[in-house]
């Protein structure tokens, strides 16, 4: 069996490990800490919790032993994608290397520039950031990383799906070629790893567990329901979620619930909240202090529930987890295998409880389908049972509506609807000739009579003279015989027949938008 005492790591170092009350390193620390010390690059794989910061805190510290730092200029750089996991990584820094005289800085947003400025000017050893705030010092002219000579990138892929490619790639060619790199992941997909080639090279790959494995002391379960009413989908969750707390009972001492939305995680805490439950919320948008604060009380065992988005997912190292739950499922499978790692850690039993409902069959089915297993099913606790609310049955839309249709509204005002479908009709149906000039003459003086003074007075010289155009309403093509319809399309001559739409041409398609290619009639006035 391999022991730290076996690695070669540098003798203040291991006194530090050994204070900490470890003796026998993890499948991945004992994989990745040996290629290290040699300098080769590593691309490090393995699950959540199983040690992955300290395969490359430890190897970096012995490292360093030999050197000074320069002001603004940092001997390392390790990358994070959240402050969380940058404040985590800078405490495993601060425990390891206590009996060296190497120091840090930690770059993360929600904190004054003043003073990670005065850290920076002194010198560091190790500087530890998440890439936007690392970019914004540089572009302040307060850092260089020309002297870096060990880069790490802690949960790569997770540094990649959010969106971190093009500073993570400005952030290498700031470092010198001659870096080493160190890349650290939970999961691996291929089209990550194709980015990692062009990162590191000749890797050294150590992988430990099979891609997006989930602990086999995790207990999953996944409670199903079906809300009668989709609109009281989310309050018939908020309620299964507090019945679940309650029937899990002393078993669950302190539990992560997981949701998608930064919005839910503040309405389901406000809802635990509500009936007596010890919850606070965690997601990207409250302040650094406020997040700092909530997670050290879920750590101290000061808070029970800890309702958070997936920016806790990731790293965090809590390894007193009884329960995960999942108020949502995550839309991306691999975030289901990091929420549920947050419990049954360092070989301790957990239990991780998901809530679906019929929208999330997708989800569902690409979760199993990546850990090639399917989640137990369960039923909800018995005494359960939905509010009235969530029970009601669907309203129907005539009830809802007071009785209208959808296609009631244009007939309700004024019978405008029926007009137009009268029109439509017409124009599938065409009559001869002469009954429709019958029908204009008979109703020429009343649409005359219908029209303003100034309209009238417009229509008679037109009438006089017959080269000269009529009225809007009125005007026909140049043959005389083809009437205008009055939702006209455009002034060039056109057939009743429509080419391409069956026997039917919806109302919208026969209307004219230009404004004023239609006057309204004295008869729709009165309509209307």
């Amino acid at each position: 069996m391999t022991k730290f005492t076996d690695l070669k790591l540098d003798p203040k170092v291991l006194s530090a490990v050994v204070d900490a009350g470890y003796e026998e390193p993890t499948p991945i620390q004992a994989g990745a800490i040996p290629p290290a010390l040699e300098g080769k690059d590593v691309l490090g794989i393995a699950q959540t919790g199983t040690g992955k910061t300290a395969s490359f805190t430890l190897p970096m510290l012995t490292l360093l032993r030999r050197g000074r730092a320069r002001a603004r200029m940092p001997r390392s750089l390790v990358l994070c994608p959240t402050r969380e996991l940058a404040a985590q990584v800078a405490e495993n820094f601060d425990l390891y290397a206590k009996n060296t005289k190497l120091t840090r800085a930690l770059l993360i947003g929600g904190v004054s520039f003043g003073e990670q400025d005065k850290l920076i000017d002194k010198g560091v050893d190790v500087l530890i950031a998440t890439p936007g705030r690392l970019l914004d010092h540089f572009e302040r002219g307060k850092l260089i990383l020309t002297d870096v000579k060990v880069m790490v990138v802690d949960e790569a892929d997770r540094m990649l799906d959010m969106g971190f490619i093009p500073d993570i790639e400005r952030i290498f060619q700031l470092t010198p070629f001659t870096r080493q790199t160190l890349f650290f992941s939970a999961t691996m997909a291929p089209e990550i790893e194709r980015i990692t080639n062009t990162f590191l090279h000749a890797p050294t790959r150590v992988e430990v567990a099979r891609q997006a494995t989930t602990g086999a002391n995790i207990t999953q379960k996944l409670i199903q329901i079906e809300p009668a009413r989709r609109d009281q989908t989310a309050k018939a969750k908020r309620e299964l979620l507090r019945a679940v707390i309650s029937a899990e009972g002393e078993a669950c001492t302190n539990a992560i619930v997981f949701c998608n939305r930064k919005v839910d995680v503040d309405i389901v805490a406000k809802s635990l909240q509500k009936y007596g439950f010890d919850a606070a919320p965690i997601h990207g948008d409250l302040d650094q202090s406020q997040r700092t604060r909530t997670l050290e009380n879920f750590r101290d065992g000061k808070l029970k529930l800890l309702i958070a988005s997936d920016v806790a997912a990731r790293g965090l190292d809590v390894p007193s987890v009884s329960h995960v739950f999942n108020y949502d499922l995550p839309m991306h499978a691999e975030d289901y295998v990091h929420r549920i790692g947050r419990t049954g850690r360092a070989g301790r039993k957990g239990t991780a409880i998901s809530i679906a409902v019929p929208s999330d069959e997708k989800f569902l089915s690409q979760i199993e389908s990546l850990v090639e297993q399917e989640i137990p099913r369960a039923e909800p606790p018995e005494d359960f049972e939905l509010s009235e609310g969530a029970k009601q049955p669907a309203r129907k839309r005539e009830d809802a509506k007071g009785g209208r249709s959808r296609g009631g509204r244009s007939r309700d005002r004024g019978g405008r609807g029926s007009k137009r479908d009268q029109r439509s009709e017409e124009t599938q149906q065409p009559q001869s000739a002469a009954p429709q000039e019958q029908q204009e003459q008979e109703q020429a003086p009343k649409k005359a009579e219908a029209q303003p003074e100034e309209a009238r007075s417009e229509a008679a010289p037109e009438a006089a003279s017959a080269p000269k155009p009529q009225s809007r309403s009125q005007s026909s093509d140049e043959g005389g015989n083809a009437r205008r319809s009055r939702g006209g399309r455009n002034r060039r001559e056109r057939d009743n027949e429509v080419v391409g739409m069956g026997d039917h041409v919806p109302d919208f398609l026969t209307v004219s938008f230009r404004p004023g290619a239609v006057e309204e009639t004295a008869e729709d006035k009165a309509d209307s």
